[in-house]
């Protein structure tokens, strides 16, 4: 394996959370965060907005040349996609609501990963369109879609209650 391909595989891995035992998905969100965390603090929760864009892009080029070399199409250390999924989730409800920032990322982890693992429609469909270099990012851009917006429309009802 070249140094390029170490890269990318490192990329495609989320910086090599996806290579943690367990649960990938789940590492890779949880390490997505973290530079969650750094960007808000540093450029406001919009950066999140551009910083998915930048990372579906990134992904689905890493997909493109990662995918012919391994023997699955989805396998589950690619997490690059959990974090675009994260971030979408992170930035619509830390926009959206006015919750902290740290219960922000908390309800956005809990219904991002909810909706990653369920994968109910139209996720599931997603997951099955197009190449794969696509679909591996597109479920969990819908799930951090779907994800986002049902935490803009139930947390204020939460907190309404409380």
């Amino acid at each position: 394996m070249t140094t390029s391909d170490r890269s990318l595989h490192f990329i495609a891995a989320g910086l090599g959370s996806g290579w943690l035992p367990k649960a990938p998905g789940t590492w890779g969100s949880l390490a997505a965060l973290i530079p969650a965390w750094l960007m808000v603090e540093q450029w406001g929760i919009e950066s999140l907005f551009i910083a998915t864009g930048v990372v579906t892009l990134l992904g689905c080029w890493v997909c493109y040349y990662v995918l012919p070399s391994l023997s699955s199409d989805d396998p589950g250390w690619i997490v690059i996609d959990e974090w675009a999924g994260q971030w979408l989730a992170t930035a619509l409800i830390g926009t959206f609501t006015t919750l902290a920032f740290p219960m922000v990322l908390l309800s956005s982890f809990i219904l991002f990963r909810l909706f990653d693992v369920l994968k109910p429609w139209p996720i599931s469909w997603l997951e099955r369109v197009g190449p794969k270099w696509w679909s591996i990012m597109a479920d969990d851009i819908g799930a951090g879609l779907i994800g986002g917006l049902l935490g803009i429309l139930l947390i204020p009802m939460v907190a309404g209650l409380i």
